[in-house]
């Protein structure tokens, strides 16, 4: 008898218990003391208008000039630069891969992801088949190779970027950019606010927590390597003010379509003066400066498709995949 009213009693208890616990909002932060802030049940608060008693943002709601709050920027003395690729370009080094289809396998993908001399893993997803659900199981067959993983996706959209990037890339290139307009979207789609329109996942956080000690919301604009491939002749008209894009990390003289799009071979004034403008932008927009890995030693460039030719081999120029 005496059990069962002690079952009565806990049952009743508990509703008073529950309601003393703060349910955890999905993005991780506590609610408390905010229940003061909800409009009462019934009630159209105006809140586009009028901001709430000790808000930062005051007067009507206005996203153009919105203040950011503290949860988008890392607290002070901590380290902001952990990728290992942006750790290398900032000391002046030069970033090598090797080109995987995005339909390959894990094997292949894990087999070049080990190997010391690639600093990323280009994952071909413009001129291959695959899915990012394969993308997705490659890069976790080998979670802690050498090499980073990367892509080049097929153009600057929301959903091919957010794949990329919540699968963990921390190299991407975007191809084809012609248009002052359409490289500012690439940057929009690829960095978190106030920077850029980059939406909240989780899977790229939780991939590189232990390198960004838990800080990748923060600190990953800083750290993701992100080329604008400049491959057209309105590309190359546009490539200052592209090369001059907010956030980008560099742009890419695509040694192939340039050559595809220009009717004038490798090696031609013509065809060189167009790499050349690119190398201009860069050079003027102070950004990184990429292409295949066979131009390896030509000045200023520091980041490239696949490895550069071994000693003695052919001269080639395009260097695999490079267009």
């Amino acid at each position: 008898m005496k059990w069962k009213l002690f079952a009565a009693a806990l049952c009743a208890a508990l509703p008073m218990l529950s309601g003393s616990v703060q349910a955890q909002p999905e993005d991780g932060v506590t609610s408390v003391g905010s229940q003061r802030f909800w409009a009462p049940a019934g009630t159209n608060t105006d809140a586009l208008a009028k901001p709430l008693p000790g808000a930062v943002n005051q007067g009507p709601f206005n996203y153009r000039t919105w203040k950011y709050g503290p949860n988008t920027t890392a607290p002070a003395g901590a380290q902001r630069i952990w990728s290992p690729l942006m750790i290398k370009l900032r000391a002046g080094g030069k970033l090598f891969s090797t080109t995987i289809s995005g339909a390959a396998t894990p094997e292949t993908y894990c087999a070049a992801a080990n190997r010391p001399e690639n600093d990323f893993i280009w994952t071909e997803m413009q001129h291959a088949p695959g899915t990012w659900m394969n993308v997705a199981n490659m890069w976790a067959a080998c979670p802690n190779a050498h090499a980073m993983p990367g892509a080049r996706i097929s153009y600057e959209n929301e959903r091919e970027e957010q794949q990329a990037l919540d699968g963990g890339a921390l190299w991407m290139s975007i191809p084809t950019i012609r248009t002052p307009e359409q490289a500012q979207r690439a940057a929009d789609w690829a960095l978190y606010p106030p920077l850029g329109k980059r939406s909240s996942g989780g899977i790229g956080a939780t991939k590189w927590a232990r390198l960004s000690n838990n800080l990748y919301r923060q600190t990953i604009n800083e750290n993701l390597v992100l080329i604008l491939m400049i491959e057209t002749l309105d590309g190359i008209a546009n490539s200052d003010r592209i090369a001059a894009t907010r956030g980008i990390t560099g742009v890419f003289a695509a040694s192939g379509d340039l050559g595809n799009f220009s009717g004038y071979a490798q090696g031609s004034p013509d065809y060189e003066r167009l790499i050349n403008v690119v190398h201009g932008a860069a050079l003027k927009a102070k950004v990184h400066l990429c292409g295949p890995a066979a131009w390896a030693n030509r000045p200023d460039f520091t980041c490239f498709q696949n490895q550069p030719p071994s000693p003695g081999a052919g001269r080639g120029g395009r260097g695999r995949g490079a267009d």
